[in-house]
């Protein structure tokens, strides 16, 4: 098998940050510029394709032959930017042979970005280099801004700037070198070949994209253009302010209003201020903040932003994008945190959305920046002829914590009922599960707890989750804490030996079994690469980059490794404890099972749009292909024996939370 790696430069009129690498590519503008390669990590070669060289016969048959891998840092931008100038009538036959040093990295716990992932590992980064490298894109790579000094063009060609494109070439080879040591450090610690193929399947689904409603698009924008001037004149004319979005001027006026000091205008304490506040001036400017803090109209704009001709939304998912439990991360429009539905009449609302009916909306429903919200998922359709069939994984986390644990009664419960907030209301206050309404306290002390508790969280991970919004008071959350590790005795063993499994692999070096998982580490020192790693049921690892021990900030000898910042994503030391283990470990699984059942629905013929979580979306014409959706997920899964799973769904015409 011989080895290509590549790497291009293009141009294209589109921008790919907003729009995405398809409608980047689809642009008929769109052109490869500079195609550097190197065969099995030779020197490397580079074609100037705008300026009349062509790509060697030989390089070209290397690309589609089958006994030729092809390494790119972000494959998938080099597969479909080549689809598109070979014109490749069938790109997805054409997955097989490639491989992303990016998802390999991604995999092995570092950071996306070949210059992040390069600082990360130690590599010599020439920053000045990177600089230009950026500069050089924005000069050749998009349109430029017609001015007199550059005689009113629109592009900058190489003969614009001879010594530039120079520069530009040996920036293009330089990102081949770069992936071909980042590649030769990271192939000690393979990916599994079924990450591989679920990874062509990611981009099968990515390419395939789903469709979109961009008259209700439209109309969802023109909507809050003007219910956002009347509610902005609104609050001119109430508080006498230039600017009554500003923070600083319209706290100023709400103390002077209302005789009391206000310190924010978070959502929670404008809702507060609402509810103490007598009728009138300020309390109507606060509903109108709250009202137009309710619409996000981003999402809606990204949706016309990425649409393709087709109307079809495209690039949504970044596979590996949660590079720790190797689950999705929504791209783009960010399908992974839409706001969640609740009004029964959705179809109604859509059509007034689509006429532009603002009157009728008011009628109908009042807060109109509301409404706009909550219809974002339902831009999302099944085009003319098909359905959309949604299904997801019931209480999948829940499942398999209980799984791993060996928690008996919780799996009796998947078994049967499935009502685990009832169940788990029952065990905690010892009370029968049939006394236990849906709408009662004890169901509500039920949900919030399994929301919160089950990765060692205490009271504060309660609150977060809600539950003083729930009616709860603060003084009798230690006691929901207690009782609930009472009732699961198991899972709180589980966070505590994980915990114990890490620190026991860190001290002695030797690998420990435990609940059906290896915990190891792993090191070559050659390449200079140092892991702890944790290897699934399904035989995939977790991999936590340059492990110690060390004392974590309770003064508790802790795993500790490097990683990115939640916050500011920067490369930095993190450490970890038994119950965030668990929760790495859980959510891991989690995902593995949504990929068998992508892959076992890509077996059986269906097309996948869609997948956000647990949940997956397929376009088919059969409303009766749902049942078969569902067999799909429950079938046991060959490296997880006992564990019970369960699919929900229904068959719609638009994108919605059932």
């Amino acid at each position: 098998m011989r080895h290509l790696s590549i790497d291009i430069e293009t141009y294209s009129s589109v921008d790919i940050k907003k729009s995405g690498l398809y409608k980047y590519v689809q642009s008929p503008d769109f052109e490869i510029l500079l195609f550097a390669y190197s065969w099995d990590g030779g020197p490397v070669e580079i074609v100037d394709l705008k300026q009349g060289e062509f790509i060697p016969h030989e390089v070209i048959q290397a690309l589609f032959a089958t006994d030729t891998t092809k390494h790119a840092y972000s494959a998938a931008f080099e597969w479909y930017c080549l689809c598109k100038h070979f014109a490749v009538t069938r790109p997805d036959t054409w997955l097989k042979q490639w491989r992303c040093t990016q998802i390999h990295g991604l995999y092995l716990g570092y950071p996306a970005g070949l210059g992040k992932v390069g600082e990360a590992m130690g590599l010599p980064q020439d920053k000045k280099k990177m600089g230009v490298g950026g500069s050089l894109i924005r000069t050749f790579c998009v349109p430029c801004k017609p001015t007199k000094a550059n005689g009113q063009r629109t592009r900058t060609l190489p003969h614009h700037e001879p010594e530039k494109w120079e520069l530009f070439k040996q920036y293009c080879i330089g990102d081949v070198v770069a992936e071909m040591e980042i590649l030769r450090r990271l192939s000690v610690f393979p990916v599994p070949d079924q990450e591989w193929q679920l990874w062509q399947l990611d981009q099968r689904i990515n390419a395939r994209g789903i469709a979109c409603d961009l008259e209700l698009v439209e109309g969802a924008l023109a909507i809050d253009e003007q219910i956002t001037a009347e509610l902005m004149a609104e609050a001119v004319q109430l508080s006498g302010l230039d600017n009554p979005k500003s923070v600083q001027q319209l706290k100023k006026w709400l103390s002077e209003e209302i005789g009391e000091e206000v310190d924010n205008l978070r959502k929670d304490t404008v809702s507060e201020l609402i509810q103490g506040v007598e009728e009138g001036r300020a309390k109507r400017v606060l509903e109108i903040r709250q009202e137009l803090s309710k619409t996000s109209v981003k999402k809606y704009l990204a949706m016309k932003t990425v649409a393709c001709e087709d109307g079809r939304v495209r690039g949504l998912l970044q596979f590996y994008g949660a590079n720790r439990t190797g689950r999705w991360a929504g791209r783009l429009v960010q399908v992974q945190n839409l706001p969640r539905n609740y009004l029964s009449t959705l179809g109604f609302a859509r059509e007034l959305v689509r006429e532009r009916n603002i009157n009728m909306l008011k009628l109908m429903y009042g807060n109109v920046p509301d409404t706009l919200s909550q219809l974002i998922r339902t831009a999302f359709i099944a085009p003319n002829g098909k359905k959309l069939l949604v299904a997801d994984f019931s209480a999948i986390e829940a499942r398999v914590i209980a799984w791993l644990a060996g928690e008996q009664w919780r799996l009796d419960v998947f078994a049967s009922h499935g009502k685990i907030y009832e169940a788990s209301a029952s065990q905690m206050f010892g009370v029968p599960i049939e006394s236990i309404g849906k709408d009662s306290d004890l169901r509500q002390k039920g949900k919030v707890s399994e929301l919160a508790l089950g990765y060692q969280g205490g009271k504060g991970a309660l609150i977060s989750m809600g539950a003083l919004e729930m009616g709860l008071t603060e003084e009798e959350l230690p006691e929901i804490v207690m009782r609930w590790r009472n009732a699961n005795r198991r899972i709180v063993d589980l966070w505590f030996t994980l915990e114990a499994a890490a620190i026991e692999v860190m001290e002695t070096g030797q690998p420990v079994g435990v609940k059906g998982l290896i915990f190891a580490r792993e090191s070559h020192y050659g390449n200079g690469l140092d892991f702890f790693t944790i290897q699934l049921p399904s035989g995939r690892k977790l991999y936590y980059v340059e492990p110690t021990l060390a004392l974590n900030d309770f003064g508790k000898t802790a795993l500790h490794y490097k990683g990115p910042d939640q916050k500011t994503g920067k490369w930095t030391t993190l450490s970890t404890y038994g119950g965030k283990l668990t929760e790495n470990v859980v959510q891991a699984i989690a995902r593995d099972c949504l990929a068998v059942t992508l892959m076992r629905a890509d077996q059986a013929g269906f097309e996948t749009v869609l997948h956000v979580h647990d949940e997956l979306g397929v376009e088919s014409e059969r409303s009766e292909d749902l049942d078969r959706i569902l067999e799909l997920m429950a079938q046991p899964v060959v490296w997880a024996p006992g564990l019970p799973l369960k699919g929900d769904g229904f068959v719609t015409e638009f994108y919605m939370k059932d």
